[in-house]
């Protein structure tokens, strides 16, 4: 008889300790990941958290009991199992990690060769069925287990984005927030001419200054704040696993991904014309503006990581882009990054001279945006509904591709429920009106509220 596994998510495993996800669970997790893949070789790796190394090793243990080869690249950062499931050419990785989860929560995150990312509709159901039914043969030989040394490679390829000779001095304020960031800036620092100030660097499971996720205004100040104490030119904080970085300009103001995400775009585009970049339908009046102009094609896809991959492997787009801090790029076999963000944009205000808040100052007067505002309701079904009802007779385009959104001659939003939490997350933005934005703002979360 199967039992069920509530640590299935949408996109990957996320679960308490140890009720939701221990190492049997973990175990049963490898053994059905290679019914599903079919893989010969896999790279595994786990981040920082205290009961990540235990769970990483019983996941190892079934993957070698149904005979499958382990390369263990130890302790890491999301992107850095991408990195390696494709540099090293295997059939696919793991990565033990929680994200931005609290502290007594663990997970994983799964691709297949390639680093092609596998979620609920492409592979992930089926490994959560096999789990769940644990009924697993013995293989006609266990696989062999071989550590590797993975990042020498990884921070080559990520000094491959930059021109280094153009750099800068600049003076950077990096918060690792306690999570693996702060080795690979170490491994980075020797060959860049930046000035790190390290702010929470050294890797705690214990996170004495909270799981770190910049995307809360709550957790922004120390990033900020050693800043301007600092004079930087720059700040860069990110989550544990680091696949997502948030930027400080040098006044210590946080900068809101959607900028980055045009910043970017018309970097790549500058060097590559006529490119194809992919953009979530949060916010998209700036992306598309800088994207049209310079003779791109924007292409709008659904909101999460598996879709943004998917579309841009069909479209072959050299970059992708989610206001969220989730940047992805077509050098990075599609896959996000949060390393190679803060990277260009560094090379962006070294060739320019310009500081950052210069560079993005004209697109946040043309398209001001409110942020993602996140709430909880009762029922966002009928939010959603009661939403398109009051303001469709005066939209411009409803559109549907991730949640709702709608267009008016000089503002739009987008209202949509989250893949991963149970929360409705707001998004409003208007044409070069920062009145109008704040009016529209406070009048759907007035109706938000009401929905609560």
């Amino acid at each position: 008889m199967s039992t069920e596994l509530k640590c299935f998510k949408a996109y990957d495993v996320r679960g308490r300790i140890p009720d939701e996800l221990n190492p049997e669970i973990a175990y049963r997790i490898g053994r059905a990941y290679v019914e599903v893949v079919a893989p010969r070789t896999v790279v595994v790796g786990h981040d920082i958290r205290l009961s990540s190394a235990q769970i990483c090793a019983a996941l190892v243990e079934g993957l070698r009991d149904a005979g499958v080869d382990v390369l263990d690249i130890g302790q890491c950062g999301t992107e850095e199992i991408y990195f390696a499931t494709f540099d090293q050419g295997v059939d696919g990785g793991i990565v033990v990690t929680a994200s931005h989860n609290p502290k007594d929560y663990n997970g994983m995150k799964f691709v297949r060769e390639g680093s092609r990312p596998i979620s609920s509709d492409s592979g992930l159901l089926d490994i959560q069925r096999l789990a769940e039914q644990n009924r697993f043969g013995a293989a006609a030989k266990r696989g062999g287990l071989r550590r590797i040394e993975s990042r020498g490679r990884y921070v080559q390829h990520l000094l491959g984005y930059v021109d280094r000779a153009a750099l800068a001095p600049l003076r950077i304020v990096v918060n690792a927030g306690n999570g693996g960031a702060g080795e690979v800036i170490d491994a980075l620092e020797a060959h860049l001419p930046f000035e790190f100030i390290k702010v929470h660097h050294n890797p705690d499971g214990n996170f004495p200054h909270g799981v770190p996720n910049p995307l809360l205004e709550e957790n922004r100040a120390p990033t900020s704040d050693a800043v301007t104490a600092h004079g930087a030119h720059l700040g860069v904080a990110w989550d544990g696993d680091f696949d997502r970085c948030f930027l400080f300009d040098e006044t210590g103001q946080f900068v809101e991904g959607y900028y980055i995400v045009g910043l970017l775009a018309e970097a790549f585009l500058l060097k590559h014309p006529g490119e194809r970049i992919v953009h979530d339908p949060r916010l998209t009046w700036n992306t598309v503006d800088i994207v049209s102009a310079l003779g791109g094609t924007p292409v709008q896809t659904k909101t999460g990581h598996a879709f943004i991959k998917e579309r841009m492997r069909s479209e072959n787009a050299i970059y992708g882009g989610e206001m969220s801090a989730h940047h992805y790029f077509r050098d990075f076999a599609y896959c996000d990054s949060g390393m190679i963000p803060w990277l260009l944009v560094a090379g962006l205000m070294s060739v320019s001279g310009k500081s950052l808040s210069a560079l993005i100052a004209e697109r946040i007067a043309r398209f001001p945006c409110s942020g993602e505002i996140n709430s909880r309701v009762s029922d966002p079904r009928a939010l959603l509904a009661r939403m398109e009802e009051q303001y469709r007779p005066a939209a411009l385009l409803v559109d549907h591709t991730d949640g709702l959104s709608m267009e008016f001659p000089d503002w739009r939003f987008n209202v949509r429920m989250s893949n991963t939490e149970p929360v409705v997350r707001l998004n409003v933005e208007t044409r070069g009106d920062a009145a109008l934005m704040a009016t529209r703002r406070d009048e759907l979360l007035a109706m938000v509220h009401a929905a609560g």
